[in-house]
């Protein structure tokens, strides 16, 4: 995503994935101090949440840079649209 390249679209991005790995090691602690699984469950459901919140951020993202963005041929768009296609298949198994 060199279109990502640029601070202003990065940071609030890589703020999202430090939070959601924040969570992941809280889930990580919570297990290793035998918290109960209702607690456990709740924060895996929070991070799911949040790799969700994400993956729907970046998609819109590549639509609007690879597919819907003016000037862009039609076998840029076709592949813009191809490898969204795959990704998102892959995240729907």
């Amino acid at each position: 995503m060199a279109h990502l390249t640029d601070s202003s679209a990065k940071d609030p991005l890589l703020a999202r994935v430090r939070r959601i790995a924040g969570q992941i090691a809280a889930v990580e602690r919570a297990i290793a101090a035998d918290a109960g699984c209702a607690k456990v469950l709740h924060q895996v459901a929070g991070i799911r949440g949040a790799l969700d919140g994400l993956m729907d951020e970046l998609i819109v993202d590549h639509l609007e840079e690879h597919v819907a963005k003016p000037g862009l041929s039609d076998a840029e768009r076709a592949a813009g649209a191809a490898e969204l296609i795959g990704v998102v298949r892959r995240h729907s198994r």
